[in-house]
């Protein structure tokens, strides 16, 4: 199955990159894991928040293959715990080949995003920096396959 984290953001630090390569690195072959990042747009006067918003979900919208899974990180989405993560997961690998999460920019997603997802998934009730959202969420992912394995990376 595939599982890809599209998201929108600027040049993250690299020690992003880092964790989110250690946590992909993990995850077995069976997982085809990728990060696709769509550019920020420039912000300028005459851009409000909506149509900073409207434009940077129309570069999520054009990667999202039909028949996908797509699965919008929103903050009024619901909140997982690690197990609920392992039986996404445990479903996805039995049921879906194409997985998409979304992470929008800092104005989040438009409505049609929203609207193309069949989820809604926060992390929590925090407000979170954009560059900690995607390792956190690549460390739920590899979380939730060491659950399915009876890793001990996972303690209850």
């Amino acid at each position: 199955m595939k599982i890809r984290i599209l998201s929108v953001a600027q040049k993250l630090p690299a020690w992003v990159d880092t964790a989110c390569d250690d946590y992909a690195r993990r995850l077995p072959r069976e997982i085809d894991l990728q990060l696709v990042n769509l550019p920020l747009n420039a912000r300028s006067t005459k851009t409000s928040p909506r149509q900073a918003r409207e434009r940077q979900s129309a570069l999520l919208l054009d990667k999202i293959a039909p028949g996908s899974l797509n699965i919008a990180l929103d903050e009024q989405g619901s909140q997982w715990s690690s197990r609920d993560w392992a039986r996404q997961l445990e479903n996805w690998l039995r049921e879906q080949p194409r997985v998409n999460l979304l992470i929008g920019g800092p104005d989040g997603l438009s409505s049609a995003c929203l609207d193309a997802c069949q989820q809604r998934v926060a992390l929590g009730r925090m407000t979170l920096p954009h560059a900690l959202v995607r390792v956190v969420l690549l460390e739920q992912v590899y979380r939730a396959w060491t659950i399915l394995q009876g890793h001990p990376y996972h303690r209850d």
